[in-house]
C-alpha cells in the first residue's frame, strides 16, 4: 500500500509518498481502509519535530484523524462488520491507504454526512463547540472576535458562535479575503491582523466596550493585540500559536480589568466520552438541518501531502484541507 511518511524531522519535502508493507490487525484492532485522512496544525507539528506529548519514531505516518470503511478484524474483534463506514481518532497513521486502529476507538459515521464530512467536522467542530462554551462559556449576547477565521476551526466557530446567540461575531483574519469567507458564514465584521492598529478598530467598531470572547490561535503580538481589546470580565480562548512566536503577557492586562486567559488542549476533553458524543452529535445535526455549513478548502490526493501542509502551514487554507489515499 501507499503511505505519506517522514524518515527525518523538517520542511514539508521530508514527506515521502512510499510503498509500505500492508498493516494486519492484532487483537483488539480493526483494520480501516482509509478514504480521507484530515490535515491538522499538530500533523505539521510532528513533521517539523516541534515538541509533543507523545514520540514520533521514525519513519514516521502522521495523521490523527481517518475515515473510511472496516476492512478488517483482529483475531477477537466480531465488529462492525466489514464495508461498515467509521471515523477513527487516533495517535497516527491516517495518512496511509490502510491503517490499524484500536476498535474502541471506532466511531459509526451518522447518516447524511460522508467520510470527506465527517474528518472535516471532527476534530475542528469539537474545537470550536469546546473552545466556545466550556472555556469560552459564551453566553448570549457577547461579541465574539475570531481569530484565523477563514481557517479549519475559525470557520466553524464563527457559524456555531452565531448559531448560539453570539449578539456581534468579528472575523480576524489575514487577507480581505479570508475576511469575505468568514462574511459569507455569519460573521458581523472584519478586521485584518496583519494591518497596524487593528485592535484599535476592534474597539472603534464595538464602540469602545471591546469583546468577551476571544478565541486565540496565532500567537506572539496578536495575542497581545487582541487580549487588549477584552472587555472588564472577557475571556481570552488560547487554542494554538500558528506563528511559533511566544507572547509575553503582563499580569496587569487581567487582573486590572477582571479579564481572564484560559489555555485550550481538545485532546484532554476526550476521556470526557459523553461530551464528545454530546457535542458531535449536536454538530451533525447542525449540518443536516442546513444551519451548519462545512468549508472545504482543498481534497488533495495523498501523494500531495507536502502541499497539503503547505497550504496550513504557510496560513493560505480557507477551510480544511484533507487528503485522499486512494485518488
Amino acid at each position: 500500500m501507499k503511505a505519506a511518511r517522514f524518515h527525518e524531522t523538517g520542511p514539508p519535502e521530508v514527506l515521502v509518498h512510499e510503498d509500505v508493507p500492508d498493516p494486519v490487525p492484532g487483537p483488539g484492532e480493526i483494520l480501516l481502509k482509509v478514504e480521507a485522512a484530515g490535515v491538522n496544525y499538530v500533523d505539521i507539528m510532528r513533521r517539523r519535530g516541534d515538541p509533543m506529548h507523545e514520540p514520533s519514531p521514525t519513519p514516521f505516518t502522521i495523521g490523527y484523524e481517518m475515515a473510511g470503511v472496516v476492512a478488517g478484524h483482529g483475531p477477537d474483534v466480531d465488529g462492525p462488520a466489514e464495508g461498515t463506514p467509521v471515523f477513527v481518532h487516533s495517535g497516527s497513521g491516517a495518512y496511509a491507504q490502510y491503517a490499524v486502529v484500536p476498535a474502541d476507538k471506532i466511531i459509526p459515521i451518522p447518516e447524511g454526512i460522508d467520510a470527506v464530512q465527517m474528518t472535516t467536522l471532527w476534530l475542528q467542530g469539537i474545537t470550536a463547540a469546546l473552545a466556545l462554551r466550556e472555556a469560552g462559556r459564551l453566553a448570549k449576547g457577547e461579541t465574539v472576535l475570531v481569530e484565523a477565521a477563514a481557517g479549519g476551526v475559525g470557520v466553524l466557530t464563527v457559524q456555531l458562535a452565531r448559531i448560539w446567540g453570539a449578539g456581534s461575531v468579528i472575523a480576524a483574519a489575514s487577507t480581505e479575503a479570508k475576511i469575505e469567507v468568514a462574511r459569507s458564514l455569519g460573521a458581523d465584521l472584519g478586521v485584518n491582523y496583519n494591518e497596524p492598529g487593528w485592535g484599535e478598530e476592534v474597539m472603534r467598531l464595538t464602540e469602545g466596550r471591546g469583546t468577551d470572547v476571544v478565541v486565540e490561535s496565532v500567537g506572539g503580538d496578536t495575542l497581545l493585540t487582541a487580549l487588549g481589546t477584552l472587555a472588564p470580565f472577557g475571556r481570552i480562548v488560547v487554542l494554538g500559536s500558528a506563528s511559533n512566536v511566544p507572547s509575553l503577557v503582563h499580569s496587569g492586562e487581567l487582573f486590572n480589568h477582571n479579564r481572564s486567559m484560559v489555555g485550550f488542549g481538545v485532546h484532554q476533553y476526550f476521556p470526557n466520552t459523553e461530551l464528545i458524543k454530546s457535542t458531535v452529535a449536536e454538530l451533525v445535526e447542525l449540518i443536516v438541518d442546513g444551519q451548519l455549513r462545512l468549508q472545504l478548502d482543498h481534497v488533495l490526493p495523498l501523494s500531495e501531502a507536502a502541499q497539503a501542509h503547505r497550504l496550513v502551514e504557510e496560513r493560505r487554507s480557507m477551510g480544511k484541507v484533507v487528503l485522499q489515499p486512494w485518488a
